[in-house]
């Protein structure tokens, strides 16, 4: 198969790669090389390089700079998605879209998760325009997987490597422990792409994190008794965080928990985050 990724240098993108290498041939692509907020530019490079899946791993992120960081935002998370979506139809490809928990307004009670289905109410600009990016999606192709993800780590700047820097550097640190979800290793989640377009599962959207739920307090915990870091870890809330830190938050969700029966139900294997944590935290060499 011919793939097309965008967004190319990032964590995730670098964990597809891996994946779909073998056996594939992969046209890489950057902002330098493709921007996906000139409509034009992408039917062009589409058209010309015919895929058959475009994976669109390209997303403005920073959840607190898309508050004040204007149009571009949109450009990239609303704008960008529409462009792939269009020029995917004219050319017969299937688009993959990598989407977020933030399409919620994450209030649902902790005891509960958030099905695909589920009314989308983002309290966020971030939010926002990622719900717009899945909407100008299914306005513009029906060949498209949405898989919504959520606490990304992986190869790059990520909770698990900052965590194990500050369990180093101090002998106690205070983590948020009223902010529910599920860790996601990328190479996980890189895979369950991989599985979904090689089992050719139904179009639409899924939720795609790793299993089960815990908290950042608890996820951090587990890092620092996994690694033998010793570091004394205390709980807080959301607001005596931002409190002690004195810093300036876009809401963040209290519940991110995204049920994966959806994809479950296509037989693709989701594996528990702790597995995962252990997977990587080998990988990086840290396992204790």
């Amino acid at each position: 198969m011919k793939i097309l990724i965008t967004g190319a240098n990032g964590m995730l993108a670098k964990s597809v790669k891996k994946r779909l290498e073998p056996g594939n041939e992969l046209i890489c692509t950057d902002v330098a090389d493709l921007d996906i907020t000139d409509e034009e530019a992408v039917l062009k490079f589409v058209t010309q390089s015919k895929p058959d899946y475009i994976i669109n791993c390209a997303a403005f992120t920073a959840v607190d700079k898309a508050e004040t960081a204007g149009e571009i935002v949109e450009k990239i998370n609303a704008d960008g998605p529409e462009n792939l979506a269009k020029a995917a139809k004219e050319n017969n490809s299937v688009l993959v879209h990598i989407s977020t928990d933030y399409v919620f307004d994450g209030d649902l009670a902790v005891e509960k998760d958030y099905k695909e289905e589920d009314a989308k109410a983002p309290v966020t600009v971030y939010g926002v325009t990622k719900l717009q990016g899945e909407e100008q999606i299914q306005a513009n192709t029906d060949q498209y997987y949405i898989f919504r993800t959520a606490w990304l780590y992986g190869d790059g700047n990520n909770f698990v490597r900052t965590m194990l820097k500050l369990g180093e550097a101090k002998d106690e640190i205070s983590v948020v422990a009223d902010q529910h979800g599920s860790p996601t290793y990328a190479e996980d989640l890189a895979n369950i792409i991989a599985e979904a377009i090689e089992k050719k599962i139904p179009y639409g959207v899924y939720h795609a994190t790793n299993q089960g739920y815990t908290t950042w307090y608890d996820f951090t915990k587990a890092i620092f008794e996994y690694t033998g870091t010793i570091c004394q870890v205390n709980p807080v809330t959301t607001e005596e965080y931002i409190e002690m830190m004195q810093i300036t938050q876009a809401k963040r969700p209290k519940n991110s928990q995204l049920s994966k029966h959806k994809l479950l139900a296509q037989g693709i294997m989701v594996p528990q985050w702790e597995e995962a944590l252990r997977r990587y935290l080998k990988a990086e060499g840290k396992m204790g």
